[in-house]
């Protein structure tokens, strides 16, 4: 029973409101409280029940990956141009290059992938040999997507998500060269020796002799330059669409 009068809420078998005293009785009788206590009694409209939004998978990949500003300053979209340009022309120098001339070993880019490569054996070194030896390899390829997934999801910036990208293929045409060379042994490693002159000092030869995959040698280094192109043609396909739809959005006022 709730008070018609203060609004207290009691036993429907009180017949005085124990908080304002009013007796029940005496105060409907009087003909002003019928229509009180009729718009007192009557229930609010229900509401109908709000739907929940439901994103599927393909919605939320599209906004996370093509997520654009709403209004791009022209400064900063001329340089994310002259950035694309150079990457798209970058890339393509090394996807028409055959990988058994190791353009991407002799590019500038591979001094910036050795200090990686190296803090990966030291950090991977506690879980033993064979992840020391290929923590190097982890780590060189770690870091292109720690900054991948720190822009995409942290920052917001696809654009340059889509360069970090770009380094990751990079990367993995990088690596390819030295997998190719397991067996030969021929190539120049850090300190001016190669594989030949210290024994298990070959990463990939050491890798691949321990998993018994030495005769693989070829094969693994074409697919890891493999997947080195495609990653550089899906960068050039996402770069092209951002730059486009940040085109359309130009803070031109």
């Amino acid at each position: 029973m709730i008070c018609p009068h203060c609004k207290f809420e009691q036993s429907a078998e009180n017949t005085e409101c124990l908080k304002c005293g009013i007796v029940f009785e005496k105060y409907f009788a009087q003909p002003e409280s019928l229509s009180r206590l009729t718009t007192f009694r009557t229930p609010p409209e229900a509401k109908p029940p709000q739907q929940e939004t439901v994103t599927t998978i393909p919605e939320a990949a599209k906004k996370l990956l093509l997520h654009v500003t709403p209004a791009v300053n022209p400064i900063y979209f001329g340089g994310r141009v002259l950035t694309f340009l150079v990457i798209f022309i970058w890339g393509w120098k090394f996807i028409l290059t055959p990988m058994e001339s190791n353009y991407v070993g002799h590019s500038f880019l591979h001094l910036v992938n050795l200090p990686f490569h190296e803090a990966g054996h030291i950090i991977f070194s506690p879980f033993g040999r064979f992840i020391g030896v290929l923590g190097g390899t982890l780590g060189q390829l770690l870091m292109p997507l720690t900054c991948l997934l720190v822009l995409l999801i942290k920052t917001r910036d696809t654009f340059g998500a889509s360069v970090a990208l770009w380094w990751l293929g990079e990367s993995f045409m990088d690596i390819a060269p030295y997998i190719n060379d397991a067996r030969a042994l021929n190539l120049a490693l850090l300190g001016g020796v190669t594989g030949r002159d210290v024994p298990d000092y070959h990463d990939w030869e050491f890798i691949l002799r321990s998993l018994g995959l030495l005769e693989y040698d070829h094969a693994l280094a074409h697919f890891s330059y493999g997947i080195g192109i495609l990653l550089m043609l899906a960068t050039f396909v996402w770069g092209i669409y951002l730059l486009w739809k940040q085109y359309e959005n130009l803070d031109t006022a």
